[in-house]
């Protein structure tokens, strides 16, 4: 029986198929707040010390907009979405690869309970297959989306796709960067559980909110991009002149320089 469960969802016709929507209901949204608040909130306390800035931006802005954020480690998910004030992580929906976490019925309902995530195609940029975002966007949810795709290998960032700039400018959304450093240590590729001995310190982390940007046509996304991107360099520049949080934080709990090995598996939450 399980075999077949797995095998229908592979061979589901497209992402709306997949989309877990049970995961939005009223019952759903107060059972991932209890998690994300309850269970989340304390071991993220316990393993990262925290820095937010740039959530004035946000004040500005009528939801819904797209986040897009850099990705190097799956604790990104749930840090990025405790940085969000209480009203915006309840309405936010996390674009998920729908060949990685949606190909088994029970992983899929699990990332889809605790991180409210929306299956979606990595394949053309992230534009095909989109009607259920298209649908959650017009239902004023707004939309996590890490456009490199997968997470980044090594320190240096990767090649960004366009599929988010071209839905925000179909909405007519603004696109929200958002950078994160210090989380590839603290959770590197390849762990299932944050790593923290009890003499060490909290690993550092950062997460930046960038100024909204205002795409005027899905024509625009190669610019819009490359402003996302500018923004996640600048970020990038000011953490290793303020000392590299991923290298220092490496430093500060193993005694040797940050880890910087390869991804273990592609995914986009």
């Amino acid at each position: 029986m399980k075999v077949k469960v797995t095998r229908r969802v592979r061979q589901a016709s497209g992402c709306a198929q997949l989309d877990v929507a049970w995961a939005r209901t009223p019952v759903a949204r107060v059972l991932r707040a209890s998690i994300l608040s309850g269970f989340f909130g304390p071991v993220l306390s316990y393993y990262t010390r925290r820095r937010r800035s740039g959530l004035a931006r946000l004040a500005t802005l009528t939801a819904p907009v797209v986040f897009v954020a850099n990705h190097s480690s799956h604790i990104d998910t749930p840090i990025l979405l405790r940085a969000l004030p209480r009203r915006w992580r309840r309405r936010t929906t996390v674009a998920a690869a729908a060949d990685y976490f949606y190909r088994d019925r029970r992983r899929a309902w699990l990332v889809s309970l605790v991180f409210n995530t929306v299956p979606v195609q990595r394949e053309g940029g992230g534009t095909a297959d989109l009607e259920h975002v298209d649908r959650l966007l017009d239902d004023s949810w707004s939309l996590l989306v890490y456009p490199g795709g997968t997470r980044a290998r090594g320190h240096e960032p990767g090649r960004l796709h366009t599929g988010a700039a071209v839905l925000a400018a179909h909405h007519r959304l603004a696109v929200v960067p958002v950078h994160l450093s210090g989380t590839r240590t603290a959770m590197p590729p390849g762990q299932i559980w944050p790593r923290r001995r009890l003499w060490q310190r909290r690993h550092p982390v950062r997460i930046a909110f960038g100024e909204p940007i205002h795409p005027a046509s899905p024509a625009d996304r190669h610019e819009t991009i490359e402003q996302v991107q500018a923004f996640f360099a600048a970020q990038d520049s000011e953490a290793r002149s303020a000392g590299d949080v991923d290298r220092r934080a490496g430093r500060d709990a193993r005694g040797e320089p940050g880890d910087v090995g390869v991804g273990d598996a592609d995914a986009a939450v």
